[in-house]
Parts: C-alpha cells; sequence; structure tokens
C-alpha cells in the first residue's frame, strides 16, 4: 500500500509540473530526460545493445519524447547523411570528454545563432529559436552518441545528456518557458491540416541547413 501511494504522489507531482508554469530546473531536468530517451531510441535503431534508461519519461513527458523521436525521424529522413558519422563530420577525437563536450556546445550555440540577424536589436542569447533547431540539436546528440558507443566510448552518453542539460539551461530555458515547456512541442503534430505538415517539414529542411552551417563553422574555426 505504502508503494501505490508513493506511485499515487509521484504521479501527482508529475502532473502538477504541466499543469502549472515550470521552474527552470525542471526544464533542465526534463531536457536530459528526453535526451536520454532519445538517444536510447537512436541506439537500438542502430542495432547496439543498450538498456533502458532507469528513469525514463512518463505521462505528459513520455507524450513529448514521442512527438520530439517522430519530428527527429522527420528530420532524419529529409536528410539521411547529415546525422551520421557526426563525430567524423565534425573531425573530433570522441575518446576525449573535453573534446566531445566542447564541440557539441560550440555546434549548438552556432545553429542557434545562424539566421539571427536582428540578434543586436534583443536582449536574448538567441532570438531564433525554434523547435525545427530543438529537434535538430537531439539529433545531433543521438548521432553523436551512436558514434561514441560504436567506437567503445559509452561513457560519452552521459557527457551528452549533461551538455544537452547545461545548454538548455543558459540558451534555451526563457524560451522554453515562454511557451509552457516542452509540452508545446505537441503542437507540431496536433495540427492535421495539410499546410501546416508543409510548414513543419520546410522549416526541418532549414534545421539541416542550420547544422551544416554548424559544422563548417565549428571546423573553421580559430584552434
Amino acid at each position: 500500500m505504502e508503494m501505490l501511494r508513493r506511485s499515487s504522489v509521484f504521479a501527482a507531482e508529475v502532473m502538477e509540473v504541466f499543469d502549472r508554469s515550470p521552474t527552470d530546473k525542471e526544464l533542465v531536468s526534463q531536457s536530459k530526460v528526453l535526451c536520454r530517451d532519445y538517444i536510447h531510441s537512436r541506439l537500438h535503431r542502430a542495432g547496439i545493445g543498450w538498456s533502458k534508461p532507469e528513469h525514463g519519461s512518463g505521462g505528459t513527458l513520455a507524450e513529448v519524447s514521442s512527438v520530439l523521436l517522430w519530428l527527429g525521424d522527420e528530420l532524419e529522413y529529409l536528410r539521411p547523411n547529415v546525422y551520421r558519422n557526426v563525430a567524423r563530420q565534425l573531425n573530433i577525437t570522441i575518446a576525449s570528454e573535453s573534446i566531445v563536450s566542447d564541440a557539441f556546445l560550440a555546434v549548438a550555440a552556432e545553429i542557434f545563432s545562424t539566421g539571427n540577424y536582428f540578434r543586436k536589436y534583443t536582449l536574448e542569447k538567441y532570438p531564433g529559436v525554434t523547435w525545427g533547431k530543438i529537434v535538430s540539436l537531439y539529433a545531433v546528440a543521438g548521432a553523436l552518441a551512436v558514434d561514441c558507443v560504436r567506437h567503445g566510448h559509452p561513457a560519452m552518453v552521459h557527457t551528452i545528456v549533461d551538455c544537452m542539460g547545461e545548454f538548455v539551461r543558459k540558451s534555451l530555458v526563457s524560451w522554453l518557458k515562454r511557451r509552457g515547456g516542452w509540452a508545446d512541442i505537441t503542437k507540431c503534430v496536433v495540427n492535421t491540416d495539410p499546410s501546416f505538415r508543409s510548414h513543419w517539414l520546410v522549416a526541418a529542411a532549414c534545421a539541416c541547413g542550420h547544422y551544416l552551417k554548424a559544422v563548417v563553422f565549428y571546423l573553421l574555426r580559430e584552434k
């Protein structure tokens, strides 16, 4: 009975998070859970044995995770070679935690800064944030994690998840709070209007372009 009571309390707490404005800490924590789910999905798809994370998503966050994965599939389907062999594209040594961390954060910053033509007129760091760019970043995280595990460095998965949380904390929390949290991404698939779907595909294609530019900027940056 005590276990059932605790489960009920936990479920109520989870629902409460989505019934009110989420805190910065909650948004960061959720971003890491979503990243673990995304990476697990990509490792499974690549045929790499990997245990399901102990603290996976549940409730509304599970729905968010499913939508994020679906949009990621759409994005990767558009450009199948863009989100593969990310480590080779970035020309990095995945045996080094600092190199993997620095590369991921540098590419993340470029993805969200690309196209921000009016950045100097606003106080926001990344005024051009879109769900397409966020999905693109998760696709990068998933692909990079596959590279790391395939080359015998599974511990790097935790590094990538932590980097995702760090980038969200520093750069995306304000935007997410204005959108009401991660659940806002579900609106990308709730609307069944074909024109809306076309809009998403165009946005996704642009996200691919942002990622490619980010790779170029990373490779050309001063060492």
